[in-house]
């Protein structure tokens, strides 16, 4: 289990950022940890470091940083870069790599039918992450499904918008969820 696992659980709310305003909502917010969603090779640096300095967690997608690919290397060029505390993708190669190193590793698993959940498991077991975020996280049925089969702690992400949104996912067995609606923020 990673270190930051408990502090994530501890603050279960994840204020996903994708721009420069909801940057500066999420810096002002209570949230601790930050799910940075988007970013160049030319700009992460300086957003970690604006996260860091606000004393939060920052967690890159490292999927969609424009500039890096989808193999090993671009983990170490991400913590060459900028040193984030965690990454978030959808690649199991990526999430590995960055286990080895150290980082918080959350895989991230679009599960549109059948086969991309049976793909989740698989992806899941060969990884080892130390999250699984599931989107949309608007689906308890499936998240109690996954959260059946897996000792690995969930996040909802993903059309999160209101407070039932996240009682209902927390209620299926998310430990925590990511949403940009700033309003669930400040729940």
């Amino acid at each position: 289990m990673h270190p930051l696992t408990d502090a994530l659980m501890d603050d279960p709310i994840i204020a996903a950022v994708k721009n420069e305003e909801s940057l500066a909502a999420a810096l002002e917010s209570e949230r601790e940890t930050i799910f940075l969603l988007s970013s160049t090779l030319l700009n992460v640096h300086d957003i970690v470091a604006r996260i860091h300095a606000a004393g939060k967690r920052a967690i890159v997608h490292i999927d969609l940083v424009e500039g890096l690919s989808s193999r090993t290397i671009a983990v170490d060029a991400l913590v060459a870069a900028c040193g984030p505390d965690g990454i978030i993708s959808t690649h199991p190669n990526l999430i590995r790599h960055a286990h080895t190193l150290g980082l918080l590793t959350i895989q991230r698993a679009f599960v549109l039918d059948s086969l991309s959940l049976d793909t989740l498991f698989s992806q899941q077991s060969l990884c080892q992450p130390d999250f699984i975020e599931v989107l949309p996280g608007i689906m308890p049925p499936i998240i109690t499904e996954i959260s059946q089969k897996t000792q690995t702690p969930l996040i909802a992400g993903g059309l999160i918008r209101t407070k039932q949104d996240v009682l209902s996912a927390m209620n299926a067995g998310a430990a925590a969820v990511s949403t940009s609606a700033r309003s669930v923020w400040k729940l």
